[in-house]
């Protein structure tokens, strides 16, 4: 069953300093162009985890966010001594050189706001805390599966009955074929007789079904059922058809148009147009099918 591209998963895992949430997203795009956005995982995992994603995904413009949420009782933060006081001493000789006196309550506030006074401990990537990780990431990755399956199973549902209207339409066309040979036959004899030409009848008519044969449309009809047969079989038996389903769609297209370009018949004409119209619709949905 086809996948969509397009999909989103979550998963989290609970380290003793805090909570890592993972989330990954994706969009279609012609290759897997993957992008890291976030700092918590190490440099020297980023290949592992970008060859994972490119394995399980395959392809779409995807996205890894990563947050973390500390827990009270490991985020205290702490006060650099030696930084204070020389802040302190500072302000001290200026107060001095001035000859300007503050309370300590307000001076102390004051310094604990400077630049790199009140420290954040750094917290270590662990090999424990590593795994704990990656094993979201891979829940995360198996969760945008999920969702993309789901859209797959629309996305299929959608394309596949717009083929069947193409080929029901087709099958309009041929109800109008010989009202068409009829009205071209009936248009050239009316002309011949506006102009009171008296030709030679088995010439006339040889040149009549040669005109028509140049009309004739159904070499398009057989190789525009053929495509469509193509199409059915490459979204039900491939893994990740979208790329070749592009390719079938636009040799349809190239059928549907010469049929309209031989149609010279209203009715046919119509149903041309909307063979076309469930043609782009099943285009822009082929761009999002893995």
């Amino acid at each position: 069953m086809a996948k969509s591209m397009t999909g989103y998963g979550k998963a989290e895992c609970l380290l003793d300093e805090g909570k890592i949430t993972i989330e990954i997203r994706s969009l279609n795009g012609k290759n897997a162009d993957i992008g890291i956005k976030t700092s918590l995982i190490p440099r020297e995992k980023e290949l592992e985890v970008r060859q994972f994603i490119a394995k399980e995904l395959y392809r779409g413009n995807i996205d890894l966010f990563a947050t973390f949420e500390q827990n009270a009782s490991s985020g205290a933060k702490t006060i650099n001594k030696e930084i204070f006081l020389e802040y302190y001493k500072q302000i001290a000789a200026l107060q001095n050189s001035l000859n300007y006196e503050c309370d300590d309550s307000g001076l102390f506030s004051t310094i604990l706001k400077m630049p790199d006074v009140v420290e954040t401990p750094k917290q270590e990537m662990t090999d424990e805390n590593w795994e704990k990780v990656y094993t979201a990431i891979k829940e995360a990755v198996a969760a945008l599966n999920e969702f993309r399956q789901k859209e797959g199973t629309i996305l299929y549902n959608d394309v596949t009955s717009r083929v069947a209207l193409i080929e029901s339409f087709v099958a309009e066309v041929e109800k109008h074929e010989q009202e068409r040979i009829d009205a071209v036959k009936e248009r050239i004899r009316s002309r011949i007789a506006e102009l009171n030409a008296q030709p030679d009848e088995n010439r006339l008519e040889q040149e009549i079904i040669f005109y028509i044969e140049k009309l004739d449309i159904n070499e398009e009809k057989v190789r525009l059922r053929q495509h469509c047969k193509y199409f059915m079989d490459t979204i039900n038996n491939e893994p990740n058809p979208g790329k070749k389903l592009g390719f079938i769609a636009q040799e349809m297209g190239r059928e549907i148009n010469t049929m309209g370009s031989k149609a010279n018949h209203a009715t046919i004409q119509q149903w041309v147009v909307k063979m076309k119209d469930e043609l782009e619709k099943i285009k822009e949905q082929s761009l999002n099918i893995l």
